[in-house]
């Protein structure tokens, strides 16, 4: 399959970046043009009509994103690539509500560029621009926090979904925020200015639970004394959310699977079908595939709600956002009143390696338990060591260590190979080993008391190799220091 070219303009202040992506660009027998400011960029897209756009968020003279509505107002047809160091949803939704083709975080992979560009490209081939912009409504308190590449990806799918009615299922364990996410949808669409209700399946009595949903006549059961709007009715034209879906009883699936597939609901005691609009949005812990093989729910129901899956990631699974979530929540604390704190580096750090088996619920606990408990001023690592217990196994503790030094090496792959980082990738084996050989040749030379025989046995070399190696990295085998 023949590869579209076109005409690209890639607007960015980093002078690197520009080189990098437009040669790679340009290999790939597209047309490149480059731009360093927001007038620049005004003047090359009057002058060269590029189909793609691609363009940073923060330029020397403004917001790259504030225009973007305005330029696809004049060319509808061209395809914009937003690329920002700001990693948040609030990015992504604006770029989303512009009318962006794509989002990237930066660093991104230029991979990923690539096919974003091939996909515009062929968009515009067809003629089939996106959707015309909306307004970004200037969304800045947004509840999700978290800069990890598990959240880039959740926020870019919450970006792509505010501005439809599709049914979406939010999957997650407790405590990860799967009721934020909920009400992130519905405050950044359309629906913003209805009804936001949630009801959770797991807190409702099963008896109750149908009552509850459609709403009951007078008369319908013992105590029905007036009649009383279910929570479909209350929603009405807003968001209805779903809580533990997998708790509910058969028999209410099977009425709620009738009202998804007619848009109607029948009160518990009525005979009339009532009209609903509203956007349904669920969310689970459970392994609902397995709850279906198990025959405790429907598959049908499953198909009907799982439209677009949006999986939250356990917070032990995105440990770099919890110092910045922690330290969201001590300022959070103190907007409500509490004691301000502050959280020393080594108490993060000793955060990152808890397993939080709560989630952010627990992280968010713990945090204003101590902005009340704590009389110093900054939560420190005894503090912590009073309520959490962060001890493995040494087996477990030599497990977590391997994975955290591929989890360590990968990251700094990532980094070095990434657009828009620091340095350009150049031989990055003999870069990565320099790091990583000194530390490993000196702390074995250090756990055999300087002895090089000994520790070039248990580094599987020789010693003339081992010699050389220390003279290379300026090793003193007299003084085989740890701290190296």
């Amino acid at each position: 399959m023949t590869r579209p070219s076109g005409k690209i303009l890639v607007v960015d202040d980093d002078p690197a970046i520009c080189v990098v992506v437009s040669e790679a660009l340009k290999r790939q027998g597209h047309i490149v043009w480059t731009a360093g400011s927001i007038a620049e960029r005004r003047e090359a897209l009057a002058d060269l009509a590029p189909d793609v756009l691609i363009t940073d968020v923060i330029l020397p003279d403004g917001d790259g994103l504030d225009d973007v509505g305005a330029i696809l107002a004049l060319e509808p047809g061209l395809q914009v690539i937003i690329l920002s160091a700001q990693n948040t949803l609030n990015t992504a939704v604006r770029a989303t509500g512009q009318g962006a083709f794509e989002y990237l975080p930066k660093p991104f992979d230029l991979n990923e560029l690539s096919r974003a560009v091939t996909e515009a490209l062929s968009i515009r081939a067809k003629d089939k621009a996106p959707d015309p912009p909306g307004e970004d409504g200037g969304h800045e308190e947004l509840p999700l926090i978290g800069r990890s590449p598990q959240m880039q990806e959740v926020y870019r799918t919450i970006a792509r979904v505010v501005s439809n009615d599709l049914n979406i299922l939010v999957l997650g364990e407790s405590g990860t925020g799967k009721e934020l996410v909920a009400e992130a949808i519905h405050n950044l669409g359309h629906r913003r200015d209805r009804p936001f209700v949630a009801i959770n399946m797991a807190a409702i009595p099963r008896e109750l639970i149908e009552s509850e949903l459609f709403g009951y006549e007078k008369g319908a059961f013992t105590g029905a004394v007036a009649r009383s709007a279910g929570k479909f009715e209350q929603a009405e034209g807003g968001t209805l959310f779903l809580d533990e879906i997998g708790d509910m009883p058969m028999d209410a699936q099977t009425r709620l699977l009738r009202v998804l597939q007619s848009g109607e609901i029948t009160t518990v005691g009525g005979t009339r079908p009532v009209r609903v609009n509203v956007r349904i949005i669920a969310a689970t812990n459970q392994d609902l595939p397995s709850l279906i093989g198990e025959g405790r729910f429907r598959e049908d129901l499953f198909y009907r709600l799982n439209v677009v899956p949006i999986r939250l990631p356990a917070l032990r699974e995105r440990t770099g956002d919890v110092a910045l979530l922690a330290r969201h929540f001590l300022d959070q604390a103190a907007l409500e009143g509490l004691p301000r704190k502050a959280l020393s580096e080594e108490a993060a750090a000793l955060l990152e390696r808890y397993d939080w088996p709560g989630n952010v619920r627990e992280l968010q606990n713990l945090m204003k338990r101590f902005t009340v408990l704590t009389r110093d001023q900054e939560i420190q690592v005894q503090h912590l060591r009073q309520v959490l217990t962060v001890t493995e196994a040494p087996g477990r503790a030599a497990s977590l260590g391997t994975m955290e030094l591929k989890e360590a090496a990968r990251r700094w792959t990532r980094d070095n190979l990434a657009v828009g980082a620091e340095n350009n990738p150049s031989e990055l084996h003999e870069r990565l080993l320099a790091v990583i050989e000194p530390v490993l040749l000196g702390e074995t030379l250090a756990a055999m008391d300087g002895n090089q025989i000994r520790a070039a046995a248990v580094l599987g070399m020789n010693r003339n190799t081992l010699r050389k190696k220390l003279n290379s990295y300026d090793i003193d085998p007299a003084m085989p220091l740890r701290e190296r």
